[in-house]
């Protein structure tokens, strides 16, 4: 019994060994790159391309109106009327949102930002207003013309208790002087109908 405990033991600190060795042979293998090639990789990251260029549509000041469903998509909308302001942020690289404006008869005002990640190879968007002290934020598309963007993500509702809810959230380009937001509550009432459509004709 001792003999076969000692010749387990041999085996084992052997398979050990041989692993080890495997490891290291492989980590040899996956060559770090120089600091050139990060310095390239790095800077093709940073750089704004064309995906950015689709921010420049929106620059300028836009009459707003905003049509909410509070109670779903069937029923009646609350109309309010604002007005936004687009700006490019460091150097191109991202979208800047000033609105100001009226929502449930109290004044609302917001900031949003949003921007293309070139090396997540995705549109990224955040949005903080008067309303909450939560910050939202999506993820998600533009079609190739450049025309239509496409986010998701997810909301609470501090009226109900319900957490994490997904949203969809549509840019719709019409023209030069006029685009459209729509958000849909996916989770409550699907992806057909809005509960939110905000229009923004430029000034």
């Amino acid at each position: 019994m001792k003999n076969a405990l000692v010749l387990f033991c041999v085996f084992a600190l052997a398979v050990t060994v041989a692993f080890n060795d495997a490891s290291a042979q492989g980590k040899k293998k996956s060559k770090m790159p120089t600091q050139e090639e990060m310095m390239k990789k790095w800077g093709e990251a940073m750089t704004p391309g064309p995906a950015h260029k689709n921010f420049e549509q929106f620059v300028g000041t836009w009459d707003v109106e905003t049509k909410m469903w509070m109670n779903g998509p069937k029923g009646e909308a609350s109309v309010s009327k604002g007005s936004s302001e687009y700006k490019l942020a460091l150097g191109g690289r991202y979208l800047q949102q000033e609105f100001s404006g009226e929502m449930m008869g109290q004044p609302f005002n917001g900031v949003g930002y949003t921007g293309y990640d070139n090396f997540g190879k995705k549109y990224v968007s955040f949005w903080i207003d008067n309303m909450s002290t939560a910050m939202s934020t999506m993820e998600g598309t533009m079609d190739k013309e450049g025309k239509t963007l496409t986010m998701w993500g997810k909301m609470d509702e501090p009226a109900t208790g319900e957490k994490g809810k997904q949203v969809k959230y549509v840019t719709r380009v019409v023209d030069k002087d006029k685009h459209v937001f729509e958000s849909y509550d996916v989770t409550s009432y699907g992806e057909k109908q809005p509960v939110m459509v905000i229009t923004y004709t430029r000034k």
